[in-house]
């Protein structure tokens, strides 16, 4: 596959003229604020699984709107509260679910807790099953997740996704065998986006490693690819027509861009320059409006949306030991 997107040199000088709304801190304190008038009441119902190395939680936890969003935690074994671990928070990819349990053990297995969270409605796409329902409904919408309630921000799916991830960094610092003031999040495509979304309305994360991340530059990326999820919103406004103004007014409010000029925490990215998933301007896009002093970007030149897959891994490995053990 060729290089479809801009020269390297001009990703790297490339900043979108994106148009913020002007009540975006407010609609965002505002979404948090009514999520916590919910008790958090995050419960750990631990699993017996025979992997004598770490410890396993069942995860049960409230986010927007009090609903139940399930996630694991995972530890290594004979950890302790003398001695509380640093954390690294997951995000999943677009359309699957937190999955097993035995499939997160990385992150343990290098000494660190790892909590899991299971994206809302999502799941049932067969390569990881979830276990959280989303009970609000949305109107006419394209199948997929990208356009469920796109003509409102307070209806948009992902008010809800950003707001249920928040709260699985505040259901991991309530655990006591994990150090509050060491959390780093993490994720790949959606879970990258989620990572950029909590990165801007968490300020005080120690790290975090967004890897060829979704949900950024939405104009530029729902014009440049025709592969989903992005597709999702063109033919939406296929049978929509005049619709753009609205959607994208919607949309304004959970770009990566925007939450990106608010991170403050070091920050590891990677894109793939063939990406036609999320289109690499995206990724860098978000990139170079990231206001945190420490950020850099690991680009895998002839790779599509796989971008690095386990060599990035192990980037990731040696850059958060570096920063969750200082």
């Amino acid at each position: 596959m060729p290089h479809f997107d801009l020269p390297l040199d001009e990703l790297r000088r490339y900043r979108p003229e994106l148009t913020e709304p002007d009540d975006f801190d407010a609609f965002w304190e505002k979404s948090l604020l009514e999520a916590r008038q919910f008790d958090l009441d995050a419960r750990f119902e631990p699993v017996r699984l025979p992997l004598p190395g770490v410890s396993v939680f069942d995860v049960t936890y409230a986010g927007f709107g009090g609903h139940p969003i399930k996630g694991w935690l995972v530890l290594p074994a004979g950890a302790t509260a003398d001695e509380p671990l640093p954390a690294v928070v997951e995000y999943i990819g677009y359309g699957g679910g937190r999955g097993l349990a035995h499939m997160h053990l990385l992150w343990a297995a290098a000494g660190f807790a790892h909590f899991v969270m299971d994206t809302r409605g999502q799941g049932s796409g067969g390569w990881a099953q979830g276990d959280t329902p989303d009970p609000v409904g949305s109107g006419p919408a394209h199948p997929g997740y990208l356009t469920r309630g796109i003509e409102d921000p307070h209806a948009y799916y992902y008010r809800r996704v950003f707001v249920d991830a928040v709260r699985a960094v505040e259901a991991v610092r309530a655990h006591p065998l994990v150090d509050a003031g060491r959390i780093a999040a993490l994720g790949a495509s959606q879970g990258g986006g989620i990572t950029l979304a909590v990165a801007g309305l968490v300020p005080d994360l120690t790290a975090i490693a967004p890897d060829v991340p979704f949900l950024c530059d939405f104009p530029r990326a729902a014009t440049l690819t025709d592969r989903p999820p992005y597709s999702e919103i063109g033919l939406y406004l296929k049978a929509r027509r005049g619709g753009e103004e609205r959607v994208f007014q919607t949309l304004s409010y959970f770009d990566g861009v925007h939450f990106a000029t608010r991170g403050r925490a070091p920050a590891l990215f990677s894109a793939a320059l063939q990406d036609m998933t999320c289109p690499p301007s995206t990724v860098f896009a978000a990139f170079n409006a990231y206001a945190g002093r420490e950020r850099s970007m690991e680009v895998y030149s002839f790779n599509d949306h796989e971008g690095g897959g386990p060599y990035q891994q192990g980037v990731q490995l040696r850059w958060l030991s570096d920063h969750l053990r200082q």
